[in-house]
């Protein structure tokens, strides 16, 4: 489990943000919400199962994976925030990559990266279930 207070707060807001698309969300919203909370799960769980090596390139697959996900979800529900969330996964899978060719260590840009993604990614989710929820109460 991480010590970090900041990453501490943002997983409470993964949580709060998913759980929200979950009980409030159209069907993509949900499928959403449950891909993200997947992701952050296997992403804690093997963060603390493997070693740096074979776990960082597991969050790297992991990612590619998310943004596929989030792709044939924008291709066949096109809403917006599948759009973005596919992008910012995108971004996520670019950074780790690029820490792992030039074999940087973890340093302050890739935390603030990293965390910026997933509150775009939080940010996306309750931003497209509130879209979602004004729809559904306007009909």
């Amino acid at each position: 489990m991480p010590t970090s207070p900041v990453v501490q707060l943002l997983l409470i807001l993964v949580l709060a943000g998913c759980a929200f698309g979950v009980w409030k969300g159209d069907l993509p919203e949900r499928v959403g919400a449950l891909i993200i909370l997947l992701n952050a799960a296997l992403t804690l769980f093997v963060g603390g199962l493997l070693d740096d090596g074979p776990g960082y390139l597991f969050n790297m697959v992991l990612d590619a994976a998310s943004a596929v996900a989030f792709l044939l979800m924008t291709m066949q529900w096109g809403r917006v925030w599948l759009g973005a969330a596919m992008l910012i996964y995108a971004a996520q899978f670019a950074l780790r990559s690029y820490y792992l060719v030039t074999e940087r260590p973890h340093d302050d840009l890739h935390a603030i990266v990293n965390n910026a993604n997933f509150m775009a990614l939080i940010i996306c989710v309750v931003a497209g279930t509130a879209v979602a929820w004004r729809r559904r109460a306007r009909a």
